[in-house]
């Protein structure tokens, strides 16, 4: 099966962007991820971040200076490449979106000593990140971050604990969000870099889920680190957490993309193989009807994400309200879509080893993790009325002149 391309011609994306693409695409199906053992999860994150570091798929997560494609990291490329990552492999594209995740705060604020021992080994393959914002009391709402920092001479140290953390237990390297107090709510943290040797680090539990990956319970215990693993200035760890899932929200919505696409052309393979009744399921009009609205909600989901990624990369525009929109659209449609391909294939779409079944799985996580689906809802209208309320003000502000006759 060869996934569907067309919209590579859309206006979004440059040539680079088709080309990574395509050598992915080739990469693929010529074996490039063959042999991956899936019933050990660590072992296949492993292996799967080592073989795309060796063919330079990594590049994409890492700015040039440090062995990345570009100068800066380019949303297009991201999600161009966890899309297509998706459609064949959904643990592949978590191995790749977490090499970025886990970076990318040191990518837009690290010191150059930090970014120069971390960036080039993760665009490598020969590093895994992490990302450890979430704790058991705060998730959508980051204010509530209680795990602490103090600074102590030449050294921080960390107190408390983070959980569902991705890679969690096999990274080699965690960009960690706590509180150092100076100022109430989200103003009072900051991002360190924490390594698993450091003294207090502990891996308190790893977590089992529906669809397997990584992900773990970390706890710190008066964990001590240099104060030069300090990322940024203290107390800019809220604005540095969200300038990276800004950046790497819209790629969610790419992953939505490959699952939903992997689950339509599976579904269209089935309805044309399966004969009922004299005649194929393809032939029938409910058949026909539920593919289309399959099709139109991929592309409308679709052409939310890559616009998201387009305002960002080429407008230099704030993306919050777009990628938003992209993330709850692209993970709600592939739910449906892929619910709608579960039901086609009847009693064969639940049975274990079925495509269709693992996409059932692995879509799940997707409409909760990096902000659930009703978050991105308040984000969406917070931006609408602040929008209108500087609309508004602007307005007020305006000098009135004489109508003219």
């Amino acid at each position: 099966m060869q996934p569907t391309r067309d919209h590579l011609d859309w206006p979004f994306f440059a040539q680079g962007h088709r080309d990574i693409v395509a050598a992915l695409d080739k990469w693929i199906t010529a074996g490039g991820l063959k042999g991956i053992d899936h019933s050990d999860t660590d072992l296949a994150c492993l292996n799967i971040v080592k073989r795309l570091g060796e063919v330079g798929m990594l590049r994409a997560c890492v700015p040039a200076a440090y062995g990345g494609l570009t100068d800066t990291i380019d949303s297009r490329l991201v999600c161009l490449t966890r899309e297509t990552l998706a459609y064949w492999d959904g643990l592949a594209d978590f191995a790749f979106a977490m090499q970025g995740l886990g970076t990318g705060a040191i990518s837009l604020a690290a010191s150059d000593e930090i970014k120069a021992a971390i960036l080039p080994r993760i665009a490598r393959g020969e590093s895994i990140a992490a990302f450890a914002l979430t704790e058991p009391e705060a998730g959508s709402d980051v204010a509530a971050i209680t795990s602490t920092a103090r600074l102590d001479g030449d050294s921080y140290v960390l107190d408390g604990e983070k959980t569902w953390i991705s890679n969690g237990g096999i990274a080699d390297i965690y960009t960690v969000f706590v509180r150092t107090g100076e100022a109430p709510g989200t103003r009072g943290l900051s991002c360190f870099l924490v390594l698993p040797s450091d003294p207090g680090f502990v891996v308190a539990e790893r977590l089992q889920t529906i669809a397997p990956h990584p992900l773990a319970r970390l706890r710190f215990e008066n964990c001590r680190i240099p104060a030069s693993r300090l990322i940024g200035k203290p107390g800019e760890g809220f604005k540095l957490a969200m300038r990276t899932l800004d950046i790497f929200r819209a790629s969610v919505a790419a992953a939505a993309l490959g699952f939903a696409r992997r689950a339509l052309d599976e579904a269209v393979a089935h309805a044309r193989a399966r004969k009922m009744f004299g005649q194929s399921l393809a032939d029938f009009q409910l058949t026909q009807a539920k593919l289309g609205d399959m099709a139109a909600q991929i592309d409308a989901a679709a052409l939310l994400t890559y616009r998201a990624a387009w305002m960002r990369d080429v407008q230099g525009k704030p993306t919050t309200r777009a990628a938003a929109m992209a993330k709850m659209t692209a993970t709600e449609s592939a739910q449906w879509v892929i619910d709608q391909a579960v039901q086609m294939f009847g009693g064969r779409g639940v049975r274990t080893g079925e495509i269709v079944e693992s996409l059932y799985r692995e879509i799940r996580a997707l409409r909760i993790y990096e902000g659930a689906t009703e978050v991105q809802k308040l984000i969406i209208a917070r931006e609408l009325l602040k929008d209108a309320e500087a609309e508004s003000r602007l307005a007020e502000a305006a000098p009135v002149t004489d109508a003219v006759h």
